[in-house]
């Protein structure tokens, strides 16, 4: 009836991976922190259920999309839609979710950067929670370790009988963090200026990626470039662009594009008097 194996578990009979169970548990996770967010842009969990609609199909069509195309294998129009096998891309679910909020936005007439700034701390979560997954199944690790001494987890794993450095496990401390990062900005009073909180995911993940990417043994590339840590810089500048921009909107006094409409009001503690 159960029983626990390398890639997957049992239950009732039925065989579930430990990396398919830890994406479905991310995507869960990630609506529920982003619904509990909502208000703090002015929105209601229903817009983030609605926003989920969007986003998860796409963010699993870009995820392949995108390794099938910066991949050495080719594939057939039947192979690209044979997810279970195995082949998908972190950044290219960002991608497809990215454009998954766009087309919420564009159609049910929301700001881009409000829904942005709910979503990203659920999407690094997503991504900490994912990599995980990257452990069971393994993918993503690193160079090989050939020094006897580095030869331990969580600093380096075996995969196939070799040593590789753990750089999944890496970037999953690092998403970690930055989702801390990210929740901390999303409810201080004095940083609640819309677009904040995207480009801060922008920058502090971009760079996280592009320094661990370098560690890579199995990176998808684009010539002699790795493809992500090419896309991680562009991240980071456009995070760059969007701080420098609202940096000048508010030295001019430019106040409506940088405050997000309907916050929630601040709740005044009541003071207890007594009788004297």
């Amino acid at each position: 009836m159960f029983g626990f194996f390398d890639s997957y578990f049992l239950l009732f009979g039925l065989k579930i991976s430990y990396y398919g169970f830890l994406i479905a548990l991310a995507m869960a996770l990630g609506v529920f922190v982003a619904c509990k967010n909502a208000r703090l842009r002015g929105l209601k969990s229903d817009n983030i259920i609605l926003v989920a609609c969007y986003v998860l199909p796409l963010s699993v069509l870009g995820a392949r999309t995108y390794y099938v195309i910066f991949s050495e294998q080719s594939y057939s129009f039947l192979e690209f839609f044979a997810i279970w096998n195995g082949g998908m891309a972190i950044y290219g679910g960002v991608i497809g979710g990215a454009i998954g909020v766009m087309l919420y936005c564009l159609i049910h007439k929301k700001n881009f950067l409000d829904v942005g700034d709910v979503v990203v701390p659920s999407l690094i979560l997503g991504q900490a929670i994912g990599r995980i997954g990257c452990y069971f199944s393994g993918c993503c690790y690193g160079i090989e370790v050939t020094n006897e001494a580095l030869q331990w987890f969580p600093f380096s794993t075996q995969i196939n009988g070799v040593w590789h450095l753990s750089t999944f496990f890496y970037e999953s401390i690092w998403d970690f963090i930055v989702f801390a990062i990210l929740m901390i900005i999303l409810y201080k009073a004095k940083l609640k200026h819309r677009g904040s909180v995207s480009a801060l995911y922008l920058i502090l993940y971009g760079i996280g990626r592009a320094v661990i990417e370098q560690f890579r043994g199995d990176s998808l590339m684009i010539g002699s470039l790795r493809a992500s840590q090419l896309l991680s810089i562009i991240l980071i500048a456009v995070g760059l662009i969007i701080i420098v921009t609202y940096f000048i909107l508010a030295k001019k006094g430019v106040k409506k594009a940088l405050v997000p409409e309907k916050l929630p009001k601040p709740v005044k503690k009541k003071e207890n008097k007594k009788d004297t």
